[in-house]
């Protein structure tokens, strides 16, 4: 029997306050509610405060460059398809610099889970402005105020008819630890992106401001309706949608892969000869 225990309790460098502490809750609970113990998952990350999550779980985890965690789990899942993969960083690393291997993963249907803290800025830099920043946001670095359009990741995602594709917030934790089960549980790519005010640095988009506009999509929401789930990315302002926005049955691509029908390559034994021929080649 998995326990919240088994997962660990750290001491965090995260701010008094900041949303990522209610993800890393929501976290562990739609870990053990899947049942999945801390030697059965992978957590990747990039560079961030939120990329920092997988230092305070007593799991396996690979803490990459910034932007680049998506490659390390792809080619974690592809080695070794039996074990869970799951992306955890924040929207700048995601979305930014990371913005090319998210379209990838998602038109690839790899088997794994993104889970995004959108705080929308850059709060380990002290909040420059990050892809999903609204415009006329002002830092210290954009002082008249942010001139771009912001990118909508779930939008994004359910054109390019992604497998999975939902939004949480960091405030409703039973919430969001029920979307993390649910992703955890389905077959290909699934992204979450989790709405988590950043405290020190955006003083607009605060917990307040999202208990006011944020919403559950009722029972009868059909996420299976891409037209329907279209309408649903779109909407944001006075009124935020939570949920699983959409969700399709999409083959993996780890099941395309003709070298993975003998099994993982994971515990293969490795021809030499074949090595040996392979690198004759480059001599």
């Amino acid at each position: 029997m998995v326990s919240i225990e088994d997962y660990g309790e750290f001491e965090t460098a995260w701010c008094p306050g900041c949303g990522n502490h209610s993800i890393l809750q929501a976290l562990k609970r739609g870990l053990v509610d899947s049942g999945l113990g801390p030697d059965q998952i992978l957590l990747v990350s990039g560079i961030g405060q939120a990329a920092k999550t997988v230092h305070y779980l007593n799991a396996n985890a690979f803490n990459g460059l910034h932007g680049r965690a998506l490659p390390a789990a792809s080619g974690a899942k592809l080695a070794n398809p039996n074990l869970k993969v799951i992306v955890e960083s924040g929207d700048g690393c995601n979305y930014g610099e990371g913005g090319n291997h998210f379209l990838a993963a998602i038109r690839r249907n790899i088997d794994l889970t993104m889970i995004v803290h959108n705080n929308q800025v850059y709060g380990l830099t002290k909040g420059q402005a990050s892809p999903t920043t609204q415009e006329g946001f002002v830092t210290k670095a954009q002082p008249e105020g942010v001139a771009s359009v912001p990118f909508n990741p779930i939008a994004v995602a359910v054109a390019m008819q992604a497998s999975f594709v939902a939004r949480g917030f960091s405030g409703m934790v039973d919430h969001l630890a029920g979307l993390i089960k649910h992703a955890l549980s389905h077959q290909g790519f699934s992204l979450i992106d989790v709405l988590q005010p950043c405290v020190s640095f955006n003083k607009v988009n605060t917990f307040g401001w999202y208990k006011e506009r944020c919403y559950t999509l009722p029972e009868e929401y059909d996420p299976t309706d891409w037209q329907a789930a279209m309408q649903t990315a779109m909407e944001w302002g006075d009124r935020i949608p939570l949920g699983i926005i959409y969700r399709n049955q999409r083959p993996v691509f780890e099941s395309r892969l003709a070298v993975l029908e003998q099994g993982a390559l994971v515990g293969r034994e490795t021809d030499l000869k074949k090595l040996e021929k392979i690198m004759d080649k480059f001599s």
